[in-house]
């Protein structure tokens, strides 16, 4: 909701014109013009700003380039009858340097023109630029620059392989692994990745059981085939020991050529009893190496305020003995430490007497609170290492020889999250991404009430007249929702420094996004005729505008202070305000949540 991209204006009868003259001459890669085709104005009727050779300027929406970036697909709108549908394209840099990028199309005018193209941008070895702009091109003419990493999938019996040229991938096709192993440049960095399943009986009930699940995949599907970007499907449910399925799974992997960064979305749906099965948690875990002494092994959590949990699996600060203030700093900068032998002997000669803490947990129970907790080893008690308000998601296990950031976005927006860190102790650490987590209250999904005598329409009518909930029998169940959740591995070829960290952080929680303008957006007719990034002239347009721009920034701020956030309830507003009570009526039947009967999606967040 940036101020970046201009004011969003969608009122109607601002008096948009629907032609504004001829085309440019065409050139080769355009469309026939057909007439009334290709055509747009200004708000006050004048010429639209679209560039005299066709392109189209992009920028970043926080207004500068990434600081760190992995990768970015984006789409752009075109004028009717001004691209060709078969046309290609080609990117250039702020300095006019062609930058490698894959197209494709994603929808045409009714004329065949083209009318949205979507485009993928890797990780440029020059670095990212200022901003960027796109030119169709004859398809024929688009080929990519020499000498640029590309993307290469293989397939083999058993197994997908993807290699970015920074990353080799081994996705096997069955099985309940989603991910054999990554190697990062030739060197095994991620091993056994696999989804994790808990489900608990009735939580009132005075012995309850867990069952694990483990997912399953039964599908995989190359969605897309570089050379810039690929997508791999991964489709499954998970499995009980006994076979019992539960909880449909889709998982899309995201690759950028010369990206050392996995993205992931994972999509789930509901099928189980929310009567008797009530799930504990549901994570994303794998194992990763570690070949350094304890003293170089690290642990990293980052807050949403910036801050930065930073220890050793084993301290060498606040020691009796002080190793000396070049070992400590190397320690607390996580770089390598010198050998053994330049420790002081007092130290080195003791070292295996200092506590090493193998297994670390941050859990995020609620919006305002998270804690981290401390064990040496499973059998041992935890301890209380810190607190805080809001973590970001983001988190680091590894050596100053290499590790991976891995991260939640909208983690503390989406509580209860929790990420674990096990066995760092060991040749083999363990992580895992919980998007419920286990420390937390086990997910129910029950109805809240049991019908309340609405066994017939007579009583289903008169309930509705009363709480303006529109109940009948099976309508509470929540059966075949479904919920998408995004994370991001990236491996590292070193413990990244706080600032490094907290850059990949704010890239896990707030993506970067290219887009074009919005004078662009508006001439090139995206989103209707109706749409204009001008401010409103008339003085009943502007009162209106202003109004909805009151109610935009209410909302806003009701989603803060009124804490909507949740696992299933982040990105929805309520319905209607008690003004008795100054809460939302969240438990007067259709009077709580929106679930868009206000049309929300048409004006709130479009707007």
């Amino acid at each position: 909701m940036s101020g970046a991209i201009g004011r969003r204006g969608f009122l109607q009868g601002l008096g948009l014109l629907a032609g504004a003259g001829p085309l440019l001459s065409r050139p080769a890669w355009a469309a026939p013009v057909e007439s009334g085709a290709a055509r747009s104005s200004a708000a006050d009727g004048s010429a639209a700003p679209l560039p005299a050779d066709g392109s189209a300027p992009l920028r970043w929406l926080p207004g500068h380039a990434p600081a760190s970036f992995e990768g970015v697909t984006w789409g752009t709108p075109w004028p009717q009858g001004r691209v060709a549908a078969d046309a290609g394209f080609e990117l250039h840099d702020a300095h006019g340097k062609r930058v490698p990028v894959q197209s494709w199309s994603l929808a045409h005018w009714p004329d065949g023109s083209l009318k949205w193209s979507a485009h993928a941008l890797a990780p440029p070895l020059a670095g990212v630029s200022s901003d960027y702009t796109l030119a169709p091109v004859r398809a024929a003419a688009a080929h990519p620059p020499k000498g640029v990493a590309k993307i290469t999938l293989g397939e083999r019996g058993d197994a997908v392989l993807v290699d970015t040229g920074s990353l080799r991938v081994t996705i096997p096709r069955q099985g309940d692994r989603i991910l054999r192993e990554v190697q990062r440049n030739g060197q095994p960095a991620l091993s056994d990745g696999h989804l994790l399943l808990q489900i608990q009986g009735d939580p009132d009930a005075e012995q309850v059981r867990i069952r694990d699940y483990r997912g399953h995949t039964e599908r995989v599907e190359i969605e897309q085939s570089g050379p810039q970007r690929a997508v791999v499907a991964i489709r499954g449910s998970h499995r009980a020991d006994d076979g019992q399925a539960r909880l449909p799974f889709v998982l899309r992997l995201y690759f950028y050529a010369g990206s050392s960064s996995l993205r992931i979305m994972h999509t789930l749906v509901y099928d189980a009893d929310e009567n008797r099965e009530f799930i504990k948690g549901i994570g994303l875990r794998f194992a990763t190496p570690l070949h350094a002494p304890l003293h170089d092994r690290h642990v990293r959590f980052v807050g949403a305020d910036g801050g930065v949990f930073a220890e050793a699996v084993r301290g060498l600060t606040g020691l009796r003995r002080d190793p000396g203030s070049a070992i400590t700093q190397a320690q607390i900068d996580g770089r390598a430490t010198p050998p053994l032998e330049q420790f002081p002997p007092v130290v080195a000669q003791r070292l295996h007497y200092v506590p090493a803490f193998g297994s670390y947990r941050l859990v995020q129970a609620h919006p305002d609170g998270f804690s981290i907790e401390k064990r040496t080893a499973a059998g041992q008690g935890w301890v209380h290492a810190a607190s805080g308000a809001r973590a970001a998601g983001t988190g680091y296990i590894g050596t100053p020889q290499g590790g991976v950031a891995f991260g939640i976005r909208n983690f503390w927006q989406s509580y209860p999250g929790q990420l674990d860190i096990e066995n760092a102790h060991t040749d083999q650490a363990q992580v895992t991404l919980w998007l419920w987590a286990p420390q937390a209250a086990p997910m129910d999904l029950r109805f809240y009430h049991d019908g309340a005598g609405q066994e017939d329409f007579t009583r289903q009518r008169e309930a509705l007249d009363i709480t303006y909930e529109d109940y009948e029998p099976g309508f509470g169940t929540p059966l075949g929702v479904a919920r998408t959740s995004e994370l991001q591995l990236q491996f590292l070829d070193a413990t990244p420094p706080v600032a490094q960290l907290l850059r990949i952080a704010e890239r896990i929680a707030e993506p970067p996004q290219l887009l074009a303008s919005p004078a662009y957006l508006h001439a090139a007719g995206a989103f209707g005729p109706q749409w204009t990034p001008q401010p409103p002239r008339s003085e009943p347009a502007r009162e209106l505008e202003a109004q909805l721009a009151w109610y935009f920034h209410f909302y806003r701020q009701e989603v803060q202070q009124r804490r909507w956030y949740g696992f299933w309830d982040y990105g929805d507003v309520m319905h209607s305000y008690d003004g008795d009570r100054h809460v939302w009526r969240y438990d007067v039947g259709g009077y709580a949540w929106d679930n868009s009967e206000l049309s929300t999606d048409l004006w709130l967040w479009y707007y």
